[in-house]
């Protein structure tokens, strides 16, 4: 009978490997040197002056790409990194996250998420270790930033309350990056904890600041740590979650569903009989009476 429900299969989406590729793969990756002094790799090259930059540090960097929605949960890991001055003498936090200012935002969620992220930069006197890039970034740019926090062996965070799948996750591991992620959701079946990737859980930040330590300390215990959890990292998307993978498999159940759909039997006029019944008896009386009531308001 599982014959049957092969209709019902669903296909994960796919990375873009000519975008999305690991930082070793130095041949094809854009030349550092001619990117714009107010760019992506300022934070490596220039002291720190204002919340764009960032103190030059042999250390890792946590990174963070998405938009300053409550739901992504940008403040929750600017107060998680802000709460641990362990955190912070570690690691830098890189934001890239779509809006710097208030006034280029017309939704209030986001206006306060802003506001927000604004205060706990003063709260925890993070100037000088956080770089926020209030820039929305174009696919070819937006692979390369993986690719340099892979060069200084940093680390992807996505602290959202709630994933429904998780493409940047994607997008970070092939790149190379250990990466941290919400339990909550998607991300759970691409990643397998502590063997390619990490689960937090957003809503408990010290818990969160703890993983984040413990890696930073296996890291400094051993060298080839970071460079194993990145190796499969990278093996993981490739093996399951590329273009190539998602495309082939999209057909392949495009031609067994149309096959099915040629040969199946099923009594698709009793089908559709159901269907009216439940339009016409149920949906539509409910759909007037709702109506109605608009307009009496």
């Amino acid at each position: 009978m599982s014959y049957f429900l092969l209709k019902f299969n669903v296909v994960p989406p796919g990375v873009n490997e000519s975008v999305y590729f690991p930082y070793t793969r130095s041949e094809d990756r854009v030349d550092n040197q001619k990117r714009s002094p107010g760019g992506i790799v300022v934070y490596l090259r220039r002291p720190p002056t204002d919340l764009r930059q960032i103190r030059r540090s042999p250390q890792a960097a946590d990174f963070f790409n998405g938009s300053p929605r409550p739901h992504q949960n940008l403040t929750g890991l600017a107060e998680c990194y802000g709460r641990s001055p362990e955190l912070q003498e570690h690691c830098n936090l890189i934001l890239v996250a779509g809006k710097l200012h208030v006034s280029e935002s017309t939704d209030n969620e986001e206006r306060e998420e802003i506001e927000k992220l604004y205060h706990l930069i003063e709260q925890y006197q993070l100037a000088g270790k956080i770089r926020w890039l209030g820039v929305r970034l174009p696919k070819s740019d937006s692979g390369e930033v993986y690719r340099l926090i892979g060069d200084r062996q940093g680390i992807f965070v996505q602290p959202a309350l709630f994933e429904a799948f998780g493409l940047t996750i994607l997008e970070a591991m092939i790149s190379g990056l250990p990466t941290f992620a919400t339990q909550f959701g998607g991300p759970i079946e691409i990643i397998q904890d502590q063997y390619n990737g990490f689960y937090i859980n957003p809503t408990n930040l010290e818990e969160t600041a703890a993983k984040l330590l413990e890696f930073v300390a296996k890291c400094q215990q051993n060298p080839h740590y970071w460079t194993e959890i990145s190796q499969r990292a990278m093996e993981r998307v490739f093996s399951t979650y590329t273009w190539k993978i998602h495309t082939t498999r999209l057909l392949s159940l495009a031609r067994i569903y149309g096959f099915w759909n040629f040969t199946s039997k099923e009594k698709r006029e009793d089908m559709l009989r159901y269907i009216e019944s439940l339009f016409y008896l149920l949906y539509k009386p409910r759909a007037i009476a709702l109506l109605e009531q608009h307009q009496q308001r």
